[in-house]
C-alpha cells in the first residue's frame, strides 16, 4: 500500500492510502467519461484548480494541462465560459467533505488514484450520477454536436467528467 502525504494551501500533514491501482476498481455505478488528466488538458475550472497541490498527483497529469495558477481564467475552459460556482458557495451549501477541501474534483482525483473512503465515495458518486440531468438537458434542447448550444452546461459537464463534446 502506498501512502500519500499532502501539504498545500488547503491541507497540512494530511495522509491517505492508495488501496487500488490508478484508474481501476471503480464502483459499478461510477463510469466517468474523462480521466482527471484529460479534464485538465481539455480545460476545466478556469485553469486554477489545484495548481498549488500538483505535487500530490503524478506529474504526467499536468503535461499539456491548461493552468492558470492563482487566477481563474475562463478562456482556458474548453468552451471558454465560466461554468462553476465558487468554493465559498460549495462550502455554504455543505457540499465539501472535510478530507477534500477543494470539492468534487479533488475527490475524483484521489478516487482515480486509488483512495477509497466508503461513505464519501457513495455520496460523491450519487452527486455525479445526479449531474447527468445536465447531459439530458443538452440532448433535449440542442441539435446533436451543436457545441454553441448550452455551452455553460457543456462546460459544467466537463467539470464532472462527462464528455459533453460527444453530444
Amino acid at each position: 500500500m502506498t501512502w500519500i502525504e499532502v501539504n498545500d494551501r488547503f491541507q497540512s500533514n494530511y495522509c491517505y492510502r492508495l488501496e487500488c491501482a490508478e484508474g481501476q476498481d471503480f464502483d459499478a455505478d461510477f463510469k466517468p467519461q474523462l480521466t482527471p488528466m484529460q479534464m485538465l488538458r481539455l480545460g476545466v475550472f478556469g485553469g486554477c484548480y489545484m495548481t498549488d497541490g500538483a505535487n500530490e498527483f503524478p506529474s504526467h497529469w499536468f503535461e499539456g494541462a491548461k493552468l492558470s495558477p492563482g487566477k481563474y481564467n475562463s478562456c482556458l475552459n474548453y468552451f471558454s465560459v465560466e461554468a462553476s460556482q465558487s468554493l465559498q458557495v460549495w462550502q455554504a451549501k455543505g457540499w465539501i467533505y472535510h478530507d477534500d477541501p477543494r470539492g468534487w474534483f479533488q475527490w475524483y482525483c484521489r478516487y482515480y488514484r486509488g483512495r477509497r473512503v466508503e461513505l464519501e465515495d457513495r455520496r460523491q458518486i450519487k452527486r455525479w450520477r445526479a449531474f447527468r440531468r445536465h447531459w439530458m438537458a443538452v440532448i433535449h434542447y440542442c441539435e446533436p454536436f451543436d457545441h454553441n448550444c448550452r455551452i455553460k452546461q457543456r462546460q459544467a459537464l466537463l467539470h464532472w467528467a462527462y464528455d459533453s463534446r460527444n453530444i
